[in-house]
């Protein structure tokens, strides 16, 4: 039985980049939309009928409240993100309308998904563990995906055989039937056995911003004679792995963050890993007690809209 050092786990709540104030909506008392870096807090001063910094008595910048109304919400934001993408403050561009969230899964509109990021929104992902199983449906084997060398994020790095982001307007088993096609070529009909798996929160700090995802695990037995061919182009290859290889390769960091915590939920929901050795070989990767009470704390405490499947 090996042991790795599953860095995902502590990747995922690594907040180590430039200082954030919380970003809110309307007033200081207002839902917390997410968080703002305040070196970029010169550059919003330019916008002062969407914004409002909130100062603490000392001058310190406490808090930015966004003042727009709902009914102008949407234009107005698409608007400054576009020129903040120009001015190269928000990377990349997906035109994607995602929700406009606050931290406990409402929704006050919608914004471009590249700038979800920007603000340290919480966005949703969702993720799908590719299987075979035995005789007594015990997993044997991993389909596991490589990203194509051109993705703007994590190029080239392994991932599950199925995963994404949650646009506005979708539920995450929608999103993931829908990036069964794209990804992997899976018709729906080929992913009715689709099941709901758990429920993991990152919030990091990444080259983008702050990243705050709610990522929806599901699991897909396939049979053996499937195999899984990208239609979108973002796939590279997909690999079939055993159990033990696609473990070893999540707990030793070369899958993404993301992806090896959705394998590690999955492997944690059918006892292919364990807390703590116990003898023998009876499971395929271990995780020390400490790595296990860390993974479990990236649980959601409360479930709120966000969270319908």
């Amino acid at each position: 039985m090996t042991q790795h050092s599953w860095p995902a786990i502590a990747l995922a709540r690594a907040c180590d980049g430039p200082p954030r104030i919380p970003f809110v909506l309307l007033s200081e008392r207002g839902p917390v939309l997410g968080s703002v870096a305040i070196r970029h807090l010169p550059a919003l001063r330019q916008w002062p009928d969407a914004f409002a910094l909130l100062a603490a008595a000392d001058g310190a910048p406490r808090a930015l409240a966004l003042t727009l109304p709902a009914d102008v919400r949407d234009a107005r934001l698409a608007q400054i993100h576009a020129r903040l993408h120009a001015d190269g403050l928000i990377v990349g561009w997906r035109d994607e309308p995602y929700p406009l969230r606050d931290r406990t899964g409402s929704e006050h509109g919608t914004l471009e998904r590249a700038a979800s990021r920007f603000w340290g929104m919480l966005t949703l992902g969702a993720h799908c563990n590719g299987y075979l199983a035995d005789d007594s449906a015990r997993p044997t084997h991993l389909w596991i995906a490589r990203r194509s060398p051109t993705k703007p994020t994590d190029p080239g790095r392994l991932d599950n055989l199925i995963g994404g982001g949650v646009p506005a307007g979708q539920s995450p088993r929608e999103a993931v039937i829908r990036e069964g096609w794209e990804e992997a070529g899976l018709e729906p009909r080929q992913m009715a056995g689709l099941v709901t798996g758990g429920l993991v929160d990152l919030e990091c700090d990444v080259p983008e911003g702050r990243q705050h995802e709610r990522l929806h695990v599901f699991d897909l037995a396939l049979p053996a004679h499937v195999v899984p061919r990208n239609i979108d182009g973002e796939v590279a290859e997909h690999r079939l792995m055993t159990v033990a290889e696609a473990l070893a390769r999540a707990a030793a960091g070369e899958l993404t963050t993301d992806a090896t915590l959705a394998t590690l939920d999955f492997a944690v929901r059918h006892r292919l890993v364990e807390p703590e050795p116990r003898g023998g070989e009876s499971t395929a990767a271990v995780l020390a007690p400490a790595q296990w009470r860390a993974f479990e704390a990236l649980r959601p405490q409360e479930l709120g809209s966000a969270e319908r499947a």
